[in-house]
């Protein structure tokens, strides 16, 4: 027996090739459309068997609203999600949402009309493999990349973050010193210990490194956020003194 229901795609040309294979079938398609603002009261308007919803875009915030509504205004609609191959989280936003399948959406149209039957009757139509997928990504997670350019900030006191901006700069020991006000021993004593943090041998080593991680980029960063922060707190401590108390009257004459 053929289902009754109605396919909804990011994209219509896409929704209308799924929707003609599935009439050749034997299955009443009622409607083929487009995601949209309307999509939701068109599925809760027709009230199909099954909504075939499709989805480029799993992992996107609000992806699974027009499940919500689906499923809040029409319970009894078998809404199965038809998207790329999630992460383990992107599955569970669609069953948590109230979907009762996933199906990638390169699947076969026999995987497709499975998936169709065993949501209709209230079984859960996920492929053994995409769940296997999901339990492997669960149990040995991707290793994240390394931050090297956080971490190496991390070595380094606020000083030394700007010896080092001036040392990229091509500043000599002379510059650096006349530049942060210090002396100049003292200077060449904070680019020695930015060399030996970094565990390079030279500045321009240190320079470079500082590039390709991006170390440079964060600590301007930075900067111009405490800049900011300073300047917003003078102009606080202005506006405090502009509106201090005022004089007090003088005394009446005796």
């Amino acid at each position: 027996m053929g289902v009754r229901l109605m396919v909804v795609d990011d994209h219509r040309l896409l929704a209308e090739a799924l929707a003609s294979a599935l009439k050749l079938r034997g299955h009443r398609v009622l409607a083929a459309a487009a995601p949209s603002a309307g999509a939701a009261e068109l599925v809760v308007s027709r009230a199909p068997e099954v909504c075939l919803l499709g989805t480029a875009a799993p992992a996107r915030p609000g992806a699974f609203d027009p499940v919500v509504r689906i499923k809040k205004e029409r319970p009894q609609v078998a809404v199965v999600v038809l998207g790329p191959v999630p992460s383990p989280r992107g599955i569970a936003a669609a069953f948590a949402a109230g979907a009762s399948g996933y199906v990638r959406n390169d699947e076969r149209i026999e995987g497709v009309e499975r998936a169709m039957m065993k949501a209709r009757a209230g079984e859960a139509a996920v492929a053994p493999q995409l769940l296997q997928q999901a339990f492997e990504e669960l149990l040995h997670p991707a290793a994240q990349p390394d931050d090297e350019g956080a971490r190496l900030l991390e070595l380094l006191t606020p000083r030394e973050v700007e010896v080092l901006m001036r040392v990229a700069d091509g500043e000599d020991t002379r510059l650096i010193a006349a530049g942060m006000d210090i002396a100049p021993s003292t200077a060449r004593t904070h680019v020695q210990r930015v060399l030996m943090k970094l565990e390079v041998g030279s500045r321009l080593e240190a320079a470079a490194l500082a590039a390709r991680t991006g170390l440079l980029d964060r600590a301007a960063g930075g900067r111009a956020a405490r800049t900011a922060e300073g300047t917003e707190r003078g102009a606080g401590a202005g506006a405090v003194t502009a509106a201090g108390p005022a004089d007090p009257p003088p005394s009446p004459p005796q």
